[in-house]
């Protein structure tokens, strides 16, 4: 009897979530239908009712919410709908940056709290610095971030550089000319900001090594629209990124991906080691996703650091060379890093050399080769020390 009627709660659950999503979606394509007739996109009283109560449809969390389930008509709106709040959201950057550097204003950056989703930048950018840090080292801060489709309004970069990033230079990239001489203009009576803040009219596809350079890379979240253009320039950073260099994302969920691209940390970060994703369930409207660009040599197999371990061995390596893992693959931007060694502290002792390892308590075994490097006539120079067959159903 209890079994039966916990059943039955289930599927009336399931039935009242069905019915939430299939009513959802009908208001936000009939919104759809509303704004695609506007005759433009330009700030004005239609357009930005329009789409503010579109961004309050879709803000409420909605976990159960499953694009890839909703029928091809309504994929079809949802990409013409991301397209048009793209255009839309530049027009009204535009605008607002139009009248902050055209104004009376001395230094435009004290007024920025006059654009309506001010707010959500500060927001946003301090969640972002906080992911941000927690991946850099004894509260180290990037010296380079690189800014791809900063727009004529770059506010993650300006509150950034104005509130978190106080030493960090910020390269903003944009293909479009006059919207970097709007972002110019803001920043240009700004002592500190102006001299940390540089403007680039370029297509990001076009940028090759210069994207070395920066320890961290921010991709705008309107860059490649829809999934295969969004990929393509992941692919490209991916190739030309330095190795263990930051890639933050932003990304959408639940109904919010009506507004923006989405990013499937599963199979579109190849190259990439996925370390946070971060979905808000406030005003802030983005996902923020953060990645590592793996480690790869040129001709040997990749070489990954032993989690948590600095150890030298007792050899012919330098004193203090670390022990790496060197996974016996060739090196290529497709391989997804495993690394199954966590949870429990083991010691063991090789060839008269001891290294600290975390293994799982997982049922199987795992293979490595142990490997030593150093530095021989400038050429960073490894060989294998031993072979590691550990079996996991023994521990």
């Amino acid at each position: 009897m209890f079994v039966q009627q916990k059943k039955e709660n289930y599927e009336e659950k399931e039935e009242e979530e069905v019915i939430i999503i299939n009513n959802l979606v009908t208001k936000i394509c009939d919104l759809y239908s509303q704004i695609s007739s506007l005759e433009s996109l330009k700030p004005s009283k239609d357009v930005d009712t329009l789409f503010t109560q579109l961004v309050h449809t879709c803000i409420p969390p909605c976990p159960k919410f499953d694009i890839d389930k909703l029928p091809k008509r309504v994929q079809k709106i949802r990409s013409n709908l991301i397209r048009l709040c793209g255009k839309a959201e530049g027009l009204l950057e535009s605008h607002f940056s139009t009248i902050l550097t055209t104004s009376s204003y001395k230094n435009p950056l004290n007024h920025l709290k006059i654009f309506p989703y001010y707010n959500n930048y500060l927001k946003l950018s301090q969640l972002e610095y906080q992911i941000l840090s927690q991946h850099f080292k004894n509260n180290q801060q990037p010296k380079k971030i690189a800014f791809v489709g900063s727009g004529p309004l770059p506010l993650t970069s300006i509150v950034l550089a104005m509130n978190h990033l106080k030493n960090t230079t910020f390269h903003n990239y944009d293909i479009d000319d006059s919207a970097n001489s709007k972002a110019s203009a803001l920043v240009v009576n700004d002592d500190d900001v102006s001299k940390r803040m540089v403007f680039k009219t370029s297509d990001v596809m076009n940028v090759t090594s210069e994207l070395s350079q920066y320890d961290v890379v921010f991709l705008a979240a309107l860059v490649g629209m829809d999934r295969d253009e969004k990929v393509k320039v992941i692919e490209h950073l991916g190739k030309y990124m330095a190795q263990g260099s930051i890639l933050m994302l932003r990304s959408a969920h639940g109904a919010r991906v009506f507004l923006y691209p989405v990013v499937d940390t599963h199979s579109d970060l190849n190259g990439f080691e996925v370390l946070d994703v971060f979905h808000p369930t406030d005003e802030v409207i983005n996902s923020v996703v953060i990645a590592r660009k793996h480690h790869y040599c040129d001709d040997d197999p990749m070489v990954m650091p032993l989690p948590g371990v600095n150890t030298s061995s007792s050899s012919s390596a330098s004193a203090g060379a670390p022990i790496n893992i060197l996974l016996p693959n060739k090196c290529s931007h497709g391989i997804e890093v495993f690394n199954p060694l966590n949870n429990m502290i083991e010691e063991l002792g090789i060839n008269g050399t001891k290294m600290i390892n975390q293994l799982s308590g997982g049922m199987g075994s795992v293979n490595y080769w142990l490997s030593e490097s150093n530095l021989l006539n400038g050429k960073k120079q490894s060989r294998s020390i031993a072979y590691l067959s550990i079996s996991l159903e023994k521990l």
